[in-house]
């Protein structure tokens, strides 16, 4: 029985994530997600008692990978400029092969505005802002990174890169997004990094 609930729910949740990727975030009813499940919009409301809190689970689906890509950074041995890359392209490598996803991260500012979601939506936020800067500052601590380079700032224009791309990715899929992505990022940090690096 709670093996079939939990497939359910995950169920809902990743129609609920196809939804949003098709038609938006404002388009987003329970009565498009359960016509794709081929159940009653009364279903849905016995495993999420709102709308809200179907997305509070999408949320925490598309979060579910940040700590595991966290812990497995400070289990690599490499740079700091090393880290960053890896940690982008494992996002961008998820994303690749799961587009709808990606609806997600483009979807931000529509939840941030919503008094139940945004919490969770800064706490994604911080938590994957949090660690970019964090790499960044060892990166300046190794002098790979020149210490005037403001962190918060470069973090901002990788974590706006990530999702340009990806935003050009979406309107066609004609490109890889891993590829673009990490060529863009490695111009990038390129620019920053001191000469003896």
């Amino acid at each position: 029985m709670l093996s079939k609930l939990l497939h359910t729910k995950e169920s809902l949740i990743l129609s609920t994530i196809e939804v949003i990727s098709e038609q938006g975030l404002q388009r987003l009813t329970t009565r498009e997600v359960a016509k794709r499940q081929g159940i009653s919009e009364s279903t849905i409301f016995k495993h999420y008692k709102t709308k809200n809190e179907l997305i509070l689970a999408v949320l925490e689906y598309f979060s579910q990978y940040d700590q595991a890509i966290i812990e497995s950074l400070a289990l690599k041995e490499v740079s700091p400029i090393e880290a960053i890359i890896y940690f982008v392209e494992a996002y961008v490598t998820y994303y690749e092969n799961y587009p709808e996803i990606t609806a997600i991260i483009l979807s931000y500012e529509g939840l941030i505005h919503e008094v139940e979601l945004s919490e969770v939506v800064k706490r994604i936020l911080v938590k994957r802002a949090n660690t970019i800067q964090s790499l960044i500052e060892d990166a300046k601590h190794q002098n790979r990174i020149p210490k005037d380079v403001d962190t918060e700032s470069l973090a901002d224009l990788i974590i706006g890169l990530e999702r340009v791309v990806i935003q050009r990715w979406r309107l066609n899929y004609n490109f890889s997004l891993k590829e673009q992505t990490l060529t863009a990022l490695r111009m990038l940090l390129n620019a920053f990094k001191t000469k003896d690096h």
